[in-house]
């Protein structure tokens, strides 16, 4: 990799041009000066160590260099290799590749396709209209007719080694000194960026509840962990506008118009991580990622956190994540966020099970309570339909 932050290997299928290399270049250039990454380090009380979260505080994100070890991401490699095999052979079918009936039958994980190098949320209403303007690429007669998994959805049911990384304490010692000690759950997703059909995300902020409440603060809206599987690139990375999530609800069609009409905003910078990092990336940050024409592939683990009092007695209109998905609204009440917290207690014990010898995080909203769950296998059944409770702000 040179500095840059482009591989040999990702040369563009479709042949870049000479702006987006120097884009690309010149984006690099700009995250490499952010000085938001490094190992993850704690202070005396076990908080995020000053200057982190003066990192955090100041860009929206920061990059833990190898939070994963080798053999934890291995195993996660293996489980998903495996759930890719058993996935849809394509969109809507009921079996998988070798004939068999496909994972997700009944709706977890959900496996969400797009068309090759297509911005299947940009300028439409899905998530409550968060993406409003599509990402340039290349043009839809340039795309491979293709169609490609770029999301699956709610994994823990069928992916060990995701329920317990997500458990995994130092990660949840950050979630407490950024979000509390009675930090809730989101939601836990893979997004794929395959080499030549990985489909852009349109430039968004996650959040779309909380933007004109008195007490806003550019916590309001939790954030996310991102764990890399595979080292990014310019090409393929997730964009993110430093300093973002101070700003209020953005206008993104104006700043897009201002940019000549182009979604290469000049500000942004590309999340460039080598396999194992894992990125804490605040939800209100503006985020998006171009289409993957590399030769490079990206997987991305992403899990997240509110903080409670952001959820609780929120009233939320719960969004589609594709056509003809049933909308609704929602309250999130003390019982709702107390069963959606159960979720956490069940990851710290998968994670006890699979690595005995580990000090597991002790989350204090349900200590003590019991879990009646002492096996993978019990586990796996208290989880069932546990993405009916997710929470969404």
């Amino acid at each position: 990799m040179d500095q840059s932050g482009i591989t040999p290997a990702a040369a563009n299928l479709h042949a870049p041009t000479r702006a987006e290399t120097a884009y690309w270049t010149d984006g690099a250039e700009r995250a490499h000066a952010l000085k938001n990454r490094g190992p993850l380090r704690r202070d005396k009380n076990g908080q995020l160590h000053p200057e982190i979260r003066e990192a955090y505080d100041r860009t929206g994100f920061y990059i833990f260099e190898q939070a994963i070890d080798a053999e934890e991401i291995s195993e996660f490699d293996q489980d998903l290799t495996a759930l890719l095999e058993r996935a849809p052979s394509d969109e809507g079918s009921a079996i998988d590749r070798s004939g068999k009936p496909a994972a997700g039958a009944d709706g977890a994980p959900a496996f969400l396709w797009a068309q090759a190098l297509s911005d299947p949320w940009g300028g439409t209403e899905l998530l409550n209209g968060r993406h409003p303007v599509a990402m340039d690429g290349p043009s839809a007669n340039a795309r491979p007719p293709k169609k490609s998994i770029f999301l699956i959805l709610n994994l823990f049911e069928e992916m060990p080694s995701a329920l317990s990384l997500s458990a995994n304490p130092q990660l949840l010692h950050v979630a407490e000194s950024l979000n509390g000690p009675d930090f809730v759950p989101y939601n836990d997703s893979i997004f794929l960026k395959e080499p030549g059909l990985g489909a852009a995300v349109a430039w968004h902020q996650d959040g779309t509840t909380h933007w004109n409440r008195p007490d806003w603060h550019p916590e309001i809206h939790g954030f996310n962990f991102m764990a890399q599987l595979c080292p990014t690139t310019p090409a393929n990375a997730l964009w993110v506008v430093p300093g973002s999530h101070r700003e209020g609800r953005i206008d993104i069609q104006s700043r897009v118009e201002n940019n000549h009409g182009s979604t290469r905003l000049p500000d942004a910078v590309p999340m460039l991580c080598e396999r194992g990092d894992v990125v804490a990336c605040n939800r209100q940050c503006l985020h998006g990622s171009f289409a993957n024409a590399s030769r490079d592939r990206r997987a991305t683990f992403v899990w997240g956190f509110f903080r409670r009092d952001s959820v609780l007695d929120a009233e939320v209109e719960v969004p589609a994540t594709r056509p003809g998905q049933e909308t609704g609204r929602r309250r999130y009440s003390e019982a709702c966020i107390q069963a959606r917290a159960r979720i956490i207690q069940l990851a710290i014990a998968a994670r006890k099970i699979r690595r005995p010898t580990e000090e597991p995080y002790d989350y204090q909203p349900l200590r003590g309570e019991s879990l009646e769950a002492d096996s993978l296998a019990s586990i796996k059944a208290a989880l069932r339909h546990y993405s009916d409770g997710t929470i969404f702000i």
